[in-house]
């Protein structure tokens, strides 16, 4: 404690620019942030002006990135800070961002941070490319410029946390991108801080979490099933559920209960979404 404590005094002692302040204290007061709530509003500019000086000193350190908030503490190892947030629109694309980083003295977390910023910038990348192709083939095929200029783009990041004790951590991220049509990417992480390693379903249900887990998405595409045989879900022989393995996306309910993610097409049709399935006890 003595050595956090040097750390935020040196931290709030050394000068910064007012922008700079401006950014960081945004985010402080945030806090725990609800789900698609958003505080900032800026120019494209100012914007990304500050969301460069604030990602920066965030990602400097973890012990920086906690004396940087005096968020509450949602765990005894970590905090969750939001290190990248802005809402503007550039080229006829709308960003709306949240993107998490996790303030923890551990390789595990400076990992996680590192794969979702990567994240972030290659949605980004793909959304501009997306965009750029879609606007070249518009004017290729007899567009106007005033019809072109009805046209926007979304791109959101977003993030959820679904538990947390003092040790352990299970949040989810989304990255969305919509426009002629629309896709959703959602990540989930389930973080022991305290082993530093990622929770398995093995973790959570036991040597025999590959049954549990095939009991309950059976039982639910069977419930989701209409009396005329209607559903959203696949046939096995037409690339539908056959079995979770160690890949299988999940995340940790506040009451321990884990629920297994599907990505959008993986087990059903578009139309049932992102598809998400508890492994309740039996």
């Amino acid at each position: 404690m003595k050595e956090f404590e040097k750390l935020k005094r040196e931290y709030q002692e050394t000068p910064i620019p007012p922008e700079l302040n401006d950014r960081v204290q945004a985010g402080i007061r945030q806090g725990k942030r609800r789900r698609g709530v958003r505080l900032l509003r800026r120019t494209a500019g100012a914007a990304a002006a500050c969301l460069v000086m604030t990602v920066c000193v965030l990602n400097l350190s973890a012990p920086v990135a906690a004396a940087a908030a005096d968020l509450p503490v949602l765990g005894g190892l970590f905090q969750v800070l939001t290190v990248r947030e802005y809402d503007t629109t550039q080229d006829g694309i709308q960003y709306d961002v949240s993107a998490p980083g996790i303030a923890a003295d551990s390789d595990l977390a400076q990992q996680v941070n590192q794969e979702i910023q990567e994240r972030v910038d290659a949605l980004t990348a793909r959304a501009q490319q997306d965009w750029e192709d879609y606007k070249e083939a518009f004017f290729a095929t007899g567009g106007t410029q005033e019809q072109w200029g009805e046209r926007q783009m979304d791109v959101i990041v977003d993030y959820e946390i679904k538990s947390q004790t003092d040790t352990t951590l299970s949040f989810t991220v989304d990255f969305g991108e919509g426009w002629v049509s629309a896709s959703l990417e959602r990540y989930c992480y389930n973080l022991d801080l305290a082993e530093g390693r990622d929770i398995t379903l093995q973790d959570v249900l036991g040597e025999n979490w590959v049954e549990r887990c095939n009991t309950a998405v059976q039982d639910y595409i069977s419930h989701s099933t209409g009396e005329d045989g209607s559903t959203y879900f696949f046939p096995q022989e037409s690339g539908g559920f056959t079995t979770v393995d160690e890949d299988t996306a999940f995340y940790l309910r506040s009451d321990g209960v884990p629920v297994l993610v599907f990505p959008e097409y993986s087990i059903a049709a578009g139309a049932a979404g992102i598809v998400e399935i508890p492994v309740e006890e039996a």
